[in-house]
């Protein structure tokens, strides 16, 4: 199991889904995959890869998990691994433009 931290903007972007009626069933989703996240960030339905245009604040790896597919404009989680062992920092939670 990972233990997991968001950064400032990331908890932003969380709250804002989870303040915003119209987005409820993406709430939902993010909710349900950063619990899914923790226990397997390598799950195939994460489709996880490196996001190779950013680094983590210390030139960590960064990734790019799905936390919904086929929808439009669906929402991604961006994180990498630490600070330190068996943690995973959640840097932002966006929509794939």
């Amino acid at each position: 199991m990972f233990e997991i931290f968001l950064t400032d903007e990331a908890r932003d972007q969380l709250n804002r889904l989870k303040t915003d009626k119209g987005l409820e069933k993406r709430y939902k989703a993010v909710k349900k995959a950063i619990g899914f996240l923790s226990s397997n960030p390598r799950h195939k339905s994460f489709k996880t890869h490196e996001f190779t245009s950013l680094k983590g604040p210390t030139g960590e790896k960064v990734f790019e998990a799905y936390a919904e597919q086929s929808t439009p404009a669906a929402y991604r989680i961006f994180w990498f691994y630490g600070p330190n062992q068996n943690q995973i920092t959640i840097i932002a939670i966006t929509q794939h433009p």
